[in-house]
C-alpha cells in the first residue's frame, strides 16, 4: 500500500483517536479523585459504609470491564418498572463504566499508598503539634501520592488501552475505524496504523508520568 492509502485511512482514524483521548481524559479527572474517596470510605469507622465501599470495590474488581459497559449499556434498560429512565447515550454510559471501574483500581492503590507509610509519621506529627487537617494534607497524602504514583501511572496507561472496548458498545473510537478499513480494503495496514497511534498516546502519557515522578523526587 502507499503513502496516500495511509494518508487517506488516517484521517478518520485520527477523529477515532480523539474520541478515545476524551474518554480517557474524562474517565481519569473523575475515577481518580471518586477512588481516593472510596479509600476514605473503605478506611471509615461507620462500618456500615466501610461494608459498602468494600463491596463496590470487590465487585469492580472481580468482574470484566466489558461485562460492567455491557451491563449498563444494555442491561439497566431492561430492568422492570425503571429500565425507561435508565436509557443513557452509548459514550456517557462507557464513561461511567470506565469512572467506576478504575475508581476501584486506584481506591485500592492509594489504599496501599496509605498502608505504605510508617506509622511513626503519624506519631511524629502528633508529637509536633500538628492538627489533623495539617497532617494528612501536609505529611500524609504527599507522601501517599508518591508511593502510589507509579502503579496511579501504569493503571492510566491501561486505561488508554482499554478505550478499544467503546468498539463493544458501538462508540466509534479508533478500533472501530480501523477495522473498517480493514474489512473494505482487505488489508491488515489500518490495524498497523492503529497500533502505532496507541504507542504515541501511551508513550506521551508516559513520558508526563515520568516527569511527574521527578518533580516528586526531588520536592
Amino acid at each position: 500500500m502507499s503513502f496516500e492509502y495511509i494518508i487517506t485511512i488516517l484521517k478518520p482514524m485520527l477523529e477515532g483517536a480523539q474520541m478515545t483521548v476524551l474518554l480517557f481524559v474524562i474517565a481519569i479527572v473523575v475515577s481518580l479523585p471518586l477512588g481516593f474517596l472510596l479509600t476514605l470510605a473503605v478506611k471509615s469507622s461507620f462500618k456500615p459504609l466501610s461494608m459498602l465501599a468494600q463491596a463496590f470495590i470487590y465487585v469492580m474488581r472481580g468482574t470484566p470491564l466489558l461485562l460492567q459497559l455491557l451491563v449498563i449499556c444494555f442491561g439497566l434498560p431492561m430492568i422492570p418498572g425503571i429500565g425507561e429512565y435508565l436509557v443513557l447515550d452509548r459514550f456517557v454510559a462507557a464513561c461511567i463504566g470506565f469512572i467506576l471501574n478504575y475508581a476501584a483500581y486506584f481506591a485500592e492503590i492509594f489504599r496501599g499508598g496509605l498502608l505504605a507509610i510508617d506509622k511513626g509519621q503519624y506519631e511524629a506529627a502528633q508529637v509536633l503539634g500538628f492538627s489533623k487537617w495539617h497532617m494528612t494534607t501536609r505529611i500524609i497524602l504527599p507522601q501517599m501520592f508518591r508511593i502510589a504514583l507509579p502503579a496511579v501511572a501504569n493503571e492510566s496507561v491501561t486505561l488508554v488501552k482499554d478505550t478499544a472496548l467503546l468498539y463493544a458498545v458501538a462508540v466509534p473510537e479508533l478500533l472501530h475505524y480501523a477495522e473498517t478499513a480493514v474489512n473494505r480494503d482487505f488489508t491488515i495496514i489500518p490495524f498497523a496504523v492503529a497500533g502505532v497511534i496507541y504507542l504515541l498516546m501511551t508513550l506521551v502519557l508516559t513520558l508526563f508520568f515520568k516527569w511527574i515522578e521527578r518533580r516528586f523526587r526531588f520536592e
